[in-house]
């Protein structure tokens, strides 16, 4: 049973003072019977209460506001936890039996999220290679596998030519970006078969295998079999979801999913800083790495204030667009 050490730093850094930081953050790992957070210690600049809820899709959400005048904010989130390896399916027989057991999923919550369509202009292109890639005799598990190969095989992994405001448009006509752009064509390519799929947030550990993402902040996808439940599918690189890989979150998409999202009050920009360690027992020791993410795009965004009302009646109105965001 591996055991990781994770601790995942957000700093955003402003050009002046700036107040009422309001945020939304999903740090708290799954748990569940392959995954177990022994220990989890949550620091925010300000020593800002933290408020918790369940969302609709499962996941434990916090929010938080920063009320003083602050030039930097700084969220770290040190986990420790344990993972444990989970059979593969194995269920490859009566294939048009399986294909038929989705017709049912089609009305059933929560399936039905997960197999709304995002349309883009690249879709009916999409769905020729989905037509030719499938063949007639696949098992739903087997058509899983040959969309994460044909992302892996046809994609190139280019960190910095998509942001997290990228269409899935943009992620098409460059065949190219990072963990959640593939992520997002895997969603659109199951969901084309009437394949439930969903986004997932989280990490991989240990580095040490040589894989795209280890050490640093992941995302990936996972797809439902009737037979299997969930199965996680990591198309950067190709390979089934086990027990290195740690999940944080899952959702529609990453809009659901992100770490942390928020306002705040001020007219100065920003930098995001994203450093994430882990850590692992290896030789009875533990040790690990260091991976330390940049992004100028506007993650967390200025918000210009009402005055009308008070600074409470504000954060409750943000707190609600949230959650209707997330329905």
């Amino acid at each position: 049973m591996p055991e990781f050490k994770i601790q995942h730093i957000t700093k955003y850094t402003y050009d002046g003072l700036v107040r009422d930081s309001a945020n939304q953050i999903i740090l708290y790992p799954i748990q569940d019977e392959f995954q177990n957070v022994t220990k989890h210690e949550l620091k925010i600049t300000g020593d800002a209460p933290v408020d918790t809820y369940i969302d609709y899709y499962g996941n434990k959400v916090g929010s938080f506001t920063h009320r003083d005048p602050h030039s930097q904010l700084i969220i770290s989130s040190q986990l420790w936890v344990d993972t444990k390896a989970r059979a593969l399916p194995t269920n490859d027989i009566f294939p048009q039996q399986q294909w038929k057991d989705y017709e049912t999923l089609k009305y059933v919550v929560p399936y039905i999220d997960f197999l709304k369509q995002e349309y883009f202009d690249g879709q009916a292109e999409l769905k020729a290679i989905v037509d030719a890639v499938l063949d007639t005799a696949d098992t739903p598990y087997q058509a899983i596998l040959k969309f994460s190969k044909y992302i892996f095989d046809n994609f190139s992994y280019i960190k910095g030519v998509t942001t997290v405001e990228s269409t899935l448009d943009d992620v098409w006509k460059l065949r190219a970006g990072v963990c959640q752009d593939f992520a997002h064509i895997l969603m659109v390519m199951l969901r084309l078969i009437n394949i439930p799929a969903r986004y997932v947030s989280g990490y991989i550990c240990p580095n040490q295998n040589g894989m795209r993402g280890e050490g640093a902040t992941h995302a990936w996808a996972e797809a439902y079999l009737p037979d299997y439940g969930w199965l996680g599918v990591d198309p950067t690189n190709n390979v089934v979801v086990n027990d290195t890989h740690v999940r944080l979150a899952v959702g529609r998409n990453f809009s659901d999913c992100s770490p942390v999202k928020g306002t705040y009050k001020g007219q100065y920009s920003h930098r995001l800083e994203v450093a994430v360690s882990v850590g692992y027992h290896k030789d009875g020791q533990m040790t690990g790495t260091e991976i330390v993410e940049v992004f100028d795009e506007p993650i967390i965004k200025p918000i210009t204030p009402d005055l009308s009302k008070n600074s409470y009646q504000r954060y409750m109105e943000m707190i609600q667009q949230q959650q209707q965001q997330q329905q």
